[in-house]
């Protein structure tokens, strides 16, 4: 270690170049970085939506329907005419109406009632269209010039396009907000005009570095792409405040400041690496989800804090000994009171905090399992987006419509008209488009020609579309998904797959369930066991499990008691990351306690802990608290929305739980922790138990 710090202080400029070519490097590679908007690539492989759409594209050449198209005031025949440009619009592969399902030659009156207004009401046409991935945004953008704001489009293909308009501008706009707030808090907690510049530089240059090499990813979802980068800030700041501090201290033992860095360094390193290990485990634990997306997203974070941890250690070391006179001459007074005297506040409600802990927790515990869920991007269409106009627009003439595609082994006409029939009669079911249905089961697939079989039959499976009147996700949506696959598994077995938005969506929840308690037991044992090996005590690491982990249960059941659903990409960071993050609070806490506790009694060790503490803590929540309301404010997709809300005010719960609850816990459980911790070596005070045994061997003669 000494060999290490040495290094660093004397080949500072060595180590800026590098870096900093590392960063410019890395910010011309963000540019290459794919972003996946599509949550369907996230599901497992092995998951039968995601077999039933890799089924389709094989044999049908296209995937599912994502777009509903609606032009008002045509005739049949402008409608076909309009049919045939959205076909011929680049990167839309299927087009589906009314001519695909009817003889549109003969009169319509003739036809099926319902099935005729699924697709044309009130001279009001309404297309089925197929946009490929990747191809949202350009194909949703020429299909409104093509038709004319006056017109309609809706659908999960639009929805992903308004996702990519917004996702840059308010990443940026987050940033833009964040930054400044951030600068604030961090001139206030500092005593040096340019430190809080270092902080920032420092960070800023690791989460450069992380976000080129997601190259080595090829794309990372949006998910990771909006959020990764004010995370990565927001828990790592830390690690340079803690350096820094060490920095300012050491320069008033050491003659030179090399000699104080290097110092720092050694002194900073091992707190540093607890406070990261507790976050990296965190993310990581997101791996391990089936539902791809956490690993998507944990790689990357966990790399972040990787690179985060490094940059601290190597970069700013010798960028902070380059900007020494610059630091000494911005030098300032504390702008922030001084918080020696705070516990004498806290102490007053510890007993009261413990008691309403006591009385919260199981209600909490309860309540966050019952907490319901959101899992699509439908609510990103708001009322005031053009993509939620449409939406209500399409709804108000045609009415709630969701499309369901079952794939079954083809050769049994008469068996998949039986099959169409018993689904039509299921509730919420409001039409089914098959070969049986539109052509009959007299006529052999073989002797039409294929422009009219295409769309129904391949080789091996035929295409049955059910159209229902639910929304895309819900009870009422994932019961009737459930309902139709019961009755098509009845006719032809485990030999049929689903595809659509309701039924991805399904099988998103499936896994989620599975992936929730998954997810949180690998984290709380992996934190568990970084606290076992830091305190080396048995007590400890239950108390400051107990103390975070209320506070994510009670942020968690607030949504369930108020009646709020939740993302539940939300819920599952949110699990993992203020448990990793607000950890350290916990940890800080109890290290400075620890130490005290040896040379003082416990009520003068806690006063002392909380008056050196407090200030850090505060600031760390603060900064993290920032980040997560400021990404709620400036996003308009649900799931980053949601993160947002729930880091902003799970940091401020982790804080209360930090101040009020922990140290009550310390000196409650002092004597149980005093005999479990190895090496605690606590302060004993020969007088008063000299004086108690005085007092008992009296009371035992009397």
């Amino acid at each position: 270690m000494d060999r290490f710090a040495y290094y660093i202080t004397h080949h500072k400029k060595r180590i800026i170049v590098l870096f900093i070519i590392a960063a410019v490097i890395c910010t011309i590679l963000t540019l290459f970085v794919g972003v996946n908007y599509n949550m369907t690539d996230y599901l497992p492989p092995e998951s039968q939506s995601t077999i039933g759409l890799e089924i389709m594209k094989e044999e049908f050449g296209t995937s599912m329907a994502n777009t509903s198209v609606m032009v008002r005031d045509v005739s049949i025949q402008q409608a076909l005419v309009y049919k045939d440009e959205l076909a011929a619009v680049d990167g839309v592969t299927e087009v589906m109406w009314l001519d695909d399902v009817i003889d549109i030659k003969e009169p319509l009156e003739m036809a099926d009632n319902d099935t005729v207004e699924g697709f044309y009401k009130h001279g009001n046409a309404l297309f089925t269209v197929t946009i490929a991935d990747g191809m949202e945004q350009d194909a949703t953008n020429a299909i409104w010039e093509l038709i004319g704001e006056e017109n309609a489009i809706a659908g999960e293909a639009p929805d992903t396009a308004t996702m990519q308009n917004a996702t840059s501008a308010e990443v940026a706009n987050a940033m833009a907000i964040l930054l400044p707030v951030i600068l604030a808090i961090l001139i206030l907690s500092s005593s040096s005009w340019i430190d809080p510049v270092l902080y920032l530089f420092a960070i800023g240059i690791a989460i450069l570095i992380n976000m080129g090499t997601n190259i080595f990813f090829g794309e990372i979802s949006f998910m990771t792409n909006s959020v990764s980068p004010i995370l990565q800030l927001a828990v790592s700041l830390d690690y340079a405040i803690f350096l820094l501090h060490s920095f300012a201290a050491n320069r008033k033992k050491y003659a030179t400041v090399d000699e104080a860095m290097q110092q720092a360094v050694k002194e900073s390193i091992s707190t540093v690496a607890a406070s990261a290990l507790t976050t990296l485990f965190g993310f990581i634990a997101l791996t391990f989800m089936d539902f791809r997306i956490g690993a998507d997203l944990g790689w990357a974070l966990a790399k972040g804090i990787i690179l985060s941890f490094g940059t601290t250690i190597i970069f700013l070391p010798a960028f902070t000994l380059c900007m020494v006179k610059a630091i000494d001459k911005t030098h300032h007074r504390p702008l922030m009171p001084s918080f020696k005297n705070v516990n004498k506040v806290f102490s007053k409600i510890a007993i009261p905090a413990v008691i309403l802990v006591a009385i919260a927790i199981i209600p909490s515990f309860l309540g966050q399992g019952q907490t319901g869920f959101v899992y699509g991007n439908s609510s990103v269409a708001t009322n005031e987006s053009q993509s939620g106009r449409s939406k209500l627009a399409i709804q108000e003439e045609f009415g709630q419509s969701t499309v369901m595609v079952l794939l079954v082994p083809r050769g049994d006409i008469a068996k998949e008209y039986d099959m169409g029939e018993e689904i039509k009669k299921l509730n919420h079911v409001t039409s089914v488009t098959s070969y049986a249905s539109a052509v009959g089961t007299a006529f052999p697939s073989e002797f039409l020609d294929d422009n009219i079989t295409g769309q129904f039959y391949s080789d091996n499976y035929a295409r049955i579309i059910v159209y229902t009147d639910t929304p895309d996700e819900g009870d009422v949506a994932f019961n009737t998904v459930e309902e139709i696959t019961a009755v098509a598994k009845s006719y032809y077995g485990d030999d049929v797959y689903s595809v659509g938005q309701s039924t991805n969506l399904n099988d998103m929840k499936q896994v989620v369930t599975v992936d929730n308690t998954k997810v949180t037991l690998i984290a709380v044992i992996a934190i568990f066991l970084v606290l076992l090996f830091t305190f080396r005590s048995g007590t400890l690491p239950f108390i400051l499990l107990i103390t975070i982990e209320t506070g994510i249960w009670v942020n968690l059941a607030i949504p369930y008691f108020t009646g709020t659903e939740i993302n539940f990409i939300g819920y599952l960071v949110l699990n993992t990351v203020q448990l990793g993050a607000t950890v350290d609070y916990a940890i800080l806490l109890t290290t400075s306690y620890l130490r005290k506790r040896k040379l003082l009694p416990q009520k003068e060790a806690m006063h002392q802990a909380m008056g050196e503490n407090f200030r850090s803590i505060m600031v760390s929540a603060a900064v993290l608290a920032t980040a997560g309301f400021t990404l709620y404010a400036t996003s308009s997709n649900p799931a980053v929305s949601d993160i947002g809300l729930l880091l902003g005010r799970g940091t401020l719960l982790s804080l209360v739980m930090v101040v009020c609850f922990l140290p009550a816990m310390l000196r409650l459980c002092d004597k149980a922790i005093g005999k479990s911790t190895y090496k605690a070596d606590f302060f004993r005070d020969k007088k008063r138990e000299k004086s108690k045994k005085q007092t008992g061997e009296i009371q035992n003669e009397a």
